[in-house]
């Protein structure tokens, strides 16, 4: 079991959850959000030291891991949990695209950038969880920016896999659907077809924080707290045709198009 933990973006939702579900096992956590209040409301309930920090600024997250390293002498799972979504199509605005790109993708590039010469070659396995979506193995609809951002974290997550499973690295994508977070109640209030869809059949932030725990015993690269992405991801990868009509007869459905 993970003794000392980090999790990001833990002022609400699955970072709360899972910095919840480590802080039941035992396990030292440090509660880091850009919200500083929820983070100390979290880190108050679970005996957690608070550290605010904004996950898409590469100070922030140096800063986070120095902490760590001087707070609990070290760091045996990081949870790169930030994440935001922006509804939206090809005319979402250059700002927001920048901003989703920052807290999606880079937000992790940071934090292996400066834990990973730390980590490599130190003998006991670390672990990276990096909370990407289904949104990553699949798409999304009615928000380009995250679609885009997700797929782009599935994929430095499965290089950093390749790249550095034999130095030690563990690195594992938590990849739900939908989740009863505020980012899915604002999808609803805002109309987005994605929030829409993805209601339907949603977790609770501490069931998916429930399965992350059980899948950090093992090693399996995807974590899917709704087991059919799998075979939605099989069917895109072998009939990419009929996953893509598949989901624009969605789209329309939701548009009450005819066509």
């Amino acid at each position: 079991m993970s003794r000392r933990v980090v999790v990001t973006g833990a002022g609400g939702g699955i970072g709360a959850a899972l910095a919840r579900r480590f802080a039941a096992d035992g396990a030292q956590v440090i509660v880091s959000d850009l919200d500083a209040a929820a983070a100390s409301a979290v880190a108050a309930e679970i005996d957690g030291l608070a550290v605010p920090a904004d996950a898409a600024n590469e100070d922030d997250t140096r800063r986070l891991i120095e902490v760590a390293w001087a707070e609990l002498g070290g760091v045996d799972l990081f949870c790169s949990n930030a994440g935001v979504l922006t509804a939206g199509d090809e005319n979402t605005p250059d700002a927001a695209w920048t901003r989703d790109f920052s807290v999606n993708v880079l937000s992790h590039v940071y934090v292996s950038r400066h834990l990973l010469p730390r980590w490599l070659d130190q003998g006991e396995p670390k672990r990276l969880l990096i909370t990407v979506s289904a949104a990553g193995l699949l798409s999304i609809l009615g928000s380009a920016s995250y679609a885009v951002t997700k797929h782009g974290a599935l994929a430095y997550a499965e290089w950093l896999r390749a790249t550095y499973a034999h130095r030690g690295l563990v690195v594992q994508a938590l990849c739900p659907q939908g989740v009863r977070t505020d980012m899915l109640t604002r999808g609803n209030e805002g109309g987005s077809a994605a929030a829409a869809l993805l209601a339907e059949g949603a977790l609770e932030p501490a069931e998916v924080a429930e399965v992350a725990a059980k899948a950090i015993e093992g090693e399996s690269f995807l974590i899917l707290p709704h087991p059919e992405v799998a075979d939605y991801y099989k069917l895109r990868a072998t009939d990419t045709d009929r996953w893509l009509g598949g989901m624009n007869k969605l789209q329309r459905a939701y548009e009450g198009s005819p066509r």
